[in-house]
C-alpha cells in the first residue's frame, strides 16, 4: 500500500462553520425544528429561483421524492426505465408495486436510448422514468414525443443534474416531474436531502400533503402519505451551501479540464466531453477502459489505483438488472442490454470534488498513465 495520503472519490461541500453556528442559534431560539419552518421556506424559495423552476418541494432524502412522484401521478402497472443507475431509481417503483421494464442505453451519454423505448411499451405501461446519468441531459425532446404519442407520464430522476441547463433552460423543466438528491456526495448537498420539482401549484400542494402523512389540515387526511419532511437544521445548512455552489461547480470544471487534457492520448481510455449548449455541473468524471487497447482490465486498473491510495468507483456496476430483485425480469436479460453491460464493465469514476488539490489531480491521472506504461 502506498504511503501517500488517500484520495477519496468524493468529498462533501461544507458550509463555513462560523456561518452555520449563528443559524443554529436562531433555530434554537425559534424552537421550530421541522414541519415547514422558517429555513425550510427560505430554502424552497431560494432553490426555485436558482434552479429556474416554478415549484419545488423539499424532502429528507433523494429517494422519497421518487416514491412520492409515482404516488402523486398515480402511476401503476409498468414503467420503462434504465438499468444503468443507482438502485433507488427502480426501488422506488418496486415500493409502489410497479414493475420496472429495462431498456438499453446510449454508449456516448450512458442515458436511456430513446430509440429502444417504443418496443418496450405494452398496454400496462403508464410512465417512463429516465435518469440524467452523471448530469448529462437525456434527449428530453425525443422521449417526450414518445410519451405524448402513447399518453405516458414522464418522471426524470435528476439526482445528478443539479443546476444543469440546456440552452439556458433548466433540465428540470422536462417531463411531468423531476427529482433531485441532496446527499452528501452530490454537487450540492444538505447532508441528506432531496426535492421534487413540478410545474403547477395544485400538484405541489398534493406533493406537500403526501410528504406530511397525507394531512391537508389539522384533522383531515386526504391520502396515505409518508413522512418526507426536511428539518430546519439541514435547510439552514442548504441555504449556506447554495451561496458557494457556483464556485464549487467551477472548481469541478477545472478538474475535469485537467483530466481530459492529460488522459486524451492514453490508448484505451475514453472520457466524456461536454455537450454543446449544456451548462454542466461536473458531478462525476467517468472513464471507460478498453482492456485490449489499454493493456489491463477495468478491475485491474481499479485495484492498481486503490494500491496507490487513489479511490475510484465503478459507478454503475453491477447493473440494477443484475441484482437478485430484478434479474428474473424478462427485460433484465443481458442480451436485451448489451450496451449497458459493456459500459458497466468498463467504467471507473475518478475522484471529483471542488476541494481536490492540483497535486492530487496530478496523482490521479499520473496513476492511470503509469499503469498504462507499465
Amino acid at each position: 500500500m502506498d504511503n501517500e495520503k488517500q484520495i477519496t472519490v468524493t468529498s462533501p461541500l461544507l458550509p463555513p462553520l462560523d456561518e452555520l453556528i449563528p443559524c443554529l442559534r436562531d433555530i434554537w431560539e425559534r424552537k421550530w425544528l421541522t414541519n415547514n419552518g422558517h429555513y425550510h421556506q427560505l430554502l424552497e424559495k431560494a432553490l426555485a429561483e436558482y434552479l429556474k423552476v416554478p415549484y419545488i418541494s423539499l424532502f429528507t432524502n433523494g429517494t422519497l421524492p421518487l416514491i412520492t412522484a409515482l404516488q402523486a401521478l398515480r402511476i401503476t402497472g409498468e414503467v420503462i426505465t434504465t438499468p444503468y443507475s443507482f438502485v433507488a431509481t427502480t426501488h422506488s417503483l418496486w415500493w409502489n408495486g410497479i414493475k420496472p421494464v429495462f431498456v438499453d442505453i446510449e454508449p456516448e451519454t450512458c442515458n436511456i436510448d430513446p430509440e429502444k423505448i417504443e418496443a418496450a411499451i405494452t398496454p400496462k405501461t403508464t410512465a417512463i422514468m429516465p435518469v440524467h446519468v452523471y448530469g448529462k441531459p437525456c434527449d428530453t425532446v425525443r422521449i417526450q414525443e414518445i410519451a405524448d404519442k402513447y399518453g405516458l407520464k414522464m418522471i426524470y430522476d435528476a439526482a445528478h443534474a443539479f443546476g444543469v441547463e440546456v440552452n439556458g433552460k433548466s433540465v428540470l423543466e422536462a417531463g411531468d416531474m423531476s427529482t433531485l438528491s441532496f446527499h452528501a456526495t452530490k454537487v450540492y448537498n444538505t447532508v441528506e436531502g432531496g426535492a421534487l420539482v413540478c410545474h403547477d401549484g395544485q400538484t405541489k400542494q398534493r406533493i406537500d400533503y403526501l410528504k406530511n402523512f397525507g394531512f391537508a389540515g389539522e384533522t383531515t387526511v386526504i391520502a396515505p402519505g409518508i413522512n418526507g419532511k426536511m428539518d430546519e437544521v439541514r435547510a439552514a445548512y442548504g441555504l449556506l451551501n447554495l451561496k458557494q455552489v457556483d464556485a464549487a461547480i467551477e472548481a469541478r470544471r477545472q478538474v475535469a479540464v485537467r483530466y481530459r487534457e492529460e488522459l486524451k492520448n492514453v490508448p484505451g481510455i475514453r472520457v466524456m466531453e461536454d455537450m454543446p449548449g449544456v451548462r454542466h455541473n461536473y458531478s462525476y468524471f467517468p472513464i471507460f477502459v478498453n482492456a485490449e487497447r489499454y493493456g489491463m482490465t477495468r478491475d485491474e486498473l481499479y485495484t492498481r489505483m486503490k494500491e496507490r491510495n487513489v479511490l475510484g468507483r465503478r459507478y454503475f456496476y453491477p447493473l440494477i438488472s443484475e441484482f437478485s430483485t430484478y434479474r428474473g425480469l424478462d427485460s433484465a436479460r443481458p442480451e436485451n442490454l448489451p450496451v449497458a453491460h459493456k459500459v458497466a464493465d468498463s467504467v471507473i469514476c475518478l475522484p471529483m470534488y471542488s476541494g481536490l488539490e492540483r497535486e492530487e489531480v496530478e496523482r490521479v491521472w499520473d496513476c492511470i498513465v503509469k499503469c498504462w506504461v507499465g
